[in-house]
This record gives C-alpha cells, sequence and structure tokens, in this order.
C-alpha cells in the first residue's frame, strides 16, 4: 500500500510544469549497475544518451540501430566504461531479425533486465494523401517494432530476474522478493496523448504504443514477476527525427507546411536536451512510473487534454493562435530595449 501511495506521489509531481528530476534527485545507479540493457535506435538521440548514462553506472549494454555508422560511433563513446558492449545492425520492422538479435544478447551477455523499445521514425501526410504502403511503414516501426521488441525480451528478462529471485521460509505471507530488476520501456510521444492534424499514422502508432504498454504493465503487476513497463511521452526532443522524416506535399491542404520548410518547423518545436531526456526516462523505469512525460510541452498537452476531453484540439489551437499574436509583440519589446540601452 505504502508502495502504491510514493509511485502515485511521484507520478504526480512529474507532472508538475517546470519540474525535472535532477541526478542529484535519486541515486538510480544502484538500479542498473551490473545489469544488462538492450538498446534500439541506439545510433543518434535519446537511444545513445540511454546508454552513455547506463554505462556510466555501470550497466553492461546491447545496441541496436539500422545505421552502422551511427551505431559503431555510439560505440566508441562508450569505450573506457567497466561495461560490457555489443552492436548489432537492426531493422525493428522485421520481428524475425528482432528475435536473434534477443537470443544473440542472451548468448553474449548471460541475461538480459531492460528493453528499451526507443527506435521510432515521423511521416507527415493527410489520410487522404498516404498511402497504404506510407503508414504500414510507420506502424511497422513504431508500434510494430516495439511489439517485436517486448514479445523478443519479455521472456528473457522474466526469466533472468527470477532467476534471482530470494526463497524465504515464509513465501505465503510476504511478496516475492528479486536481487535484480527487470523492466520494459517503451517510447510512445506527446502525439500518443492527443492527435494532430497531418500525422494520423504516427499518432495512430504512438498511441497504440500507449494502450500496448499500459495494457503490459497491468499484466505483469498481477503476475508479480518482478518485471514492469513503462510508457515515455516525450515531446519536443532535439534528435535527428525531423531530418529523416518522411511526408508529402498533401500537409499544404490543411495549412501546414511541406518540404523544406516543414523540416525547418518540426525542428524548432525539438528544443529539450536529449540527454537529460533519457536521465529522466531511465529515473522513471527505476522508480517504476507507469507514464512519463518529458518536456512542459508534453505536460501541458497532457493537461489540457485531462481537462478538455474532447475539445482539446480546439483549445490548443487557441493556445497556438494566442502565442503567435504575442510572439511580434514580445520581439519588439526586445528590440526597444536593445535600441536604448547604453
Amino acid at each position: 500500500m505504502l508502495n502504491n501511495i510514493t509511485t502515485m506521489a511521484s507520478s504526480l509531481r512529474q507532472h508538475l510544469p517546470f519540474y525535472t528530476p535532477s541526478e542529484q534527485d535519486n541515486d538510480i545507479a544502484p538500479y542498473y549497475q551490473n545489469h544488462v540493457a538492450a538498446i534500439t535506435g541506439a545510433g543518434s538521440g535519446m537511444g545513445r544518451e540511454l546508454a552513455l548514462h547506463l554505462a556510466k553506472m555501470g550497466c553492461h549494454v546491447a545496441l541496436s540501430d539500422i545505421n552502422v555508422e551511427q551505431l559503431t560511433r555510439t560505440k566508441e563513446m562508450l569505450v573506457g566504461y567497466d561495461v560490457k558492449v555489443t552492436m548489432t545492425v537492426l531493422d525493428v520492422s522485421d520481428n524475425d531479425a528482432m528475435q536473434a538479435w534477443a537470443d544473440s544478447v542472451m548468448r553474449d551477455h548471460g541475461k538480459v533486465n531492460f528493453i528499451f523499445n526507443n527506435a521510432g521514425v515521423a511521416f507527415s501526410s493527410t489520410i487522404e494523401g498516404a498511402s497504404i504502403e506510407e503508414l504500414e511503414w510507420v506502424m511497422d516501426i513504431n508500434f510494430w517494432g516495439v511489439v517485436y521488441g517486448t514479445k523478443a525480451f519479455l521472456p528473457l528478462i522474466k526469466n533472468s530476474v527470477k532467476q534471482s529471485e530470494v526463497t524465504s521460509d515464509n513465501q505465503n505471507d510476504q511478496p516475492r522478493q528479486f536481487k535484480e530488476h527487470g523492466h520494459v520501456i517503451n517510447i510512445s510521444s506527446l502525439f500518443g496523448l492527443t492527435a494532430q492534424p497531418s500525422y494520423s499514422a504516427y499518432n495512430a502508432s504512438k498511441f497504440a504504443v500507449r494502450g500496448f504498454t499500459e495494457s503490459l504493465r497491468q499484466e505483469l503487476n498481477i503476475q508479480n514477476c518482478g518485471v514492469s513497463a513503462t510508457c515515455i511521452h516525450p515531446g519536443g526532443i532535439k534528435t535527428n527525427i525531423a531530418n529523416s522524416a518522411r511526408g508529402n506535399d498533401s500537409t499544404s491542404t490543411v495549412g501546414m507546411p511541406t518540404g523544406d520548410k516543414a523540416i525547418k518547423s518540426f525542428n524548432k518545436l525539438l528544443k529539450f536536451d536529449a540527454s537529460e531526456a533519457a536521465w529522466i526516462i531511465l529515473h522513471a523505469a527505476a522508480t517504476n512510473q507507469q507514464r512519463c512525460l518529458i518536456g512542459n510541452d508534453a505536460k501541458m498537452v497532457d493537461a489540457i487534454q485531462r481537462v478538455f476531453p474532447s475539445h482539446y484540439s480546439e483549445v490548443i489551437n487557441d493556445i497556438t493562435q494566442l502565442s503567435r499574436k504575442l510572439k511580434p509583440r514580445r520581439n519588439n519589446k526586445r528590440s526597444d530595449k536593445t535600441s536604448t540601452a547604453p
């Protein structure tokens, strides 16, 4: 009971605007030390930063990414840490390849405790303008990649944790105890909380990840197997996702930019530091958060959706329009101060 209250209190606190857990708040290193973590999308962005933080805490890492050059760079950055590092070039949309990677992690590391299903892509188009193949491309990576990763690693994680179970003479009177930890961490999005025009496929994939992960967590809680799951909802994180995103000109029919303008507009939204985001993710898993919001944009949108579940799109649009009107005024005030400065 007390553990549930503590978890709920911590979860509520992380919803507060401008609150970001720092490395001084909690020493989470013991949760990860001498454990093994598998990370998809480890070649850049949050995946790379997750690997760096984990290595610093003494956690062995199995890295995967579809880009061999970027993946190799991540592995090179981990040289000097007293941990074992393995890497595999992987297409997360390939179920057989995912299963083969999970098996290789067990062979190379002897166990696995965490899977970070981090790999993802972005795609912008109207529903009418998107081909079935384009929609399938997004779902295959963003959703099925998470499903394949969870299905391949979960039995291995559960078995690794089970091997560390502490036996007790009064097992019927006490909850099961384990020396090691196990966790499934799935990356959804701010767009897994609310829908946005021109991102229907991306929204669908991230909403699916959210539902899948929340159901998984409930099952694991019932099983009392020492393994849990957390769904991550990042806002705009400084990664390469905008530069690698796909899209088409159909977005112009709903007033959205296209081509290079779309990429530039997307990048403007990516403000949160990827290293800080990775640490927040690790903190959320170590403190067993059900849902983790990263960035004030994610927290604001989540709050609006909760207060206005049927009309959040109108409220967000009004706030956006107001912000655009106020921006020139703020810029003018800055210009006035600069021109009058001695």
